[in-house]
């Protein structure tokens, strides 16, 4: 007998890759202040699982949350960030990476494609994947395929990507509920939670993490770019703040984003000055 879920479709959720590893994600991912669970994904990835807070209690759709999330992470770091997400209706990904135009995919639930393949073209060519072989097996994921729901797209999607080192641990599958996504993730060995510790806290990390994998996103790495760095990324949050404040619904991941460029960036400016470079 179907459940209430197969009836009304997977609830919302999420998942951010990030091409990096969990060390160098943690200090960038506490910016969010969204409770994570933090995990290695493969080779040279990590895996983000959210608790999902502002699509499960404040209805925001899932889509507009994350590619905000992954444009805030990716901005100004030295990698990309991939963010899968699904609803009840549609299922699809995001990569953000730098100042660029996030790039992304869209199916229906039953996998009927609705994008443009030539996202899929410009997310292989950021990404690394081979122009020929893997850019036909993306290929594939832009057709009708009466027998592919949505989420045989998205496991379609993750057997490309094992080709640059993507490797989901068990259990954490895209489509299943957000919390079991999160205890599967917490079981691996190198799992860790990711929530915002407070200021002293975030600052009193800048001896544990790996600063070279960071490059100027943390203030405190020395980097000669962080200073330009932060006022680029002040003069892309008050658009992206006035942008998602102007939307009657969905704005929450946008505005999100420009609130953690805008803080970031006067946290870096106010560092420099107040610890100045020898």
């Amino acid at each position: 007998m179907p459940t209430e879920a197969d009836r009304t479709g997977p609830a919302p959720g999420a998942l951010l890759l990030c091409r990096a590893v969990p060390g160098a994600v943690a200090p960038v991912a506490h910016l969010l202040r969204e409770r994570m669970q933090l995990t290695r994904a493969g080779d040279g990835w990590s895996v983000l699982v959210p608790e999902g807070g502002p699509w499960r209690d404040a209805g925001e759709p899932v889509d507009r949350v994350v590619t905000g999330w992954a444009t805030a992470l990716a901005v100004g770091a030295p990698w990309p960030v991939l963010a899968l997400w699904w609803d009840a209706d549609h299922a699809g990904f995001t990569l953000a990476s730098g100042f660029r135009r996030p790039v992304g995919f869209v199916w229906l639930a039953s996998g009927v494609p609705v994008g443009e393949e030539e996202a899929m073209r410009t997310f292989a060519a950021r990404v690394g994947l081979d122009p020929v072989l893997d850019l036909q097996a993306l290929d594939q994921l832009t057709k009708t395929d009466s027998a592919a729901d949505a989420r045989a797209r998205m496991r379609g999607l993750l057997a490309v990507l094992a080709r640059v080192g993507v490797s989901l641990p068990p259990a954490v599958v895209p489509g299943e509920p957000a919390d079991r996504l999160r205890e599967a993730a917490a079981l691996q060995p190198d799992s860790l939670p990711v929530e915002w510790p407070g200021l002293r806290e975030a600052v009193a990390e800048r001896d544990t993490v790996d600063h070279s994998r960071l490059g100027p996103w943390m203030p405190w790495t020395g980097d000669p770019r962080a200073r330009a760095l932060a006022l680029a990324q002040m003069a892309a949050g008050v658009p992206l703040i006035a942008w998602g404040l102007r939307r009657p619904s969905g704005g929450w991941g946008w505005a999100t984003a420009g609130v953690l460029l805008l803080t970031h960036g006067a946290l870096v400016l106010a560092y420099t000055v107040t610890h100045p470079r020898d």
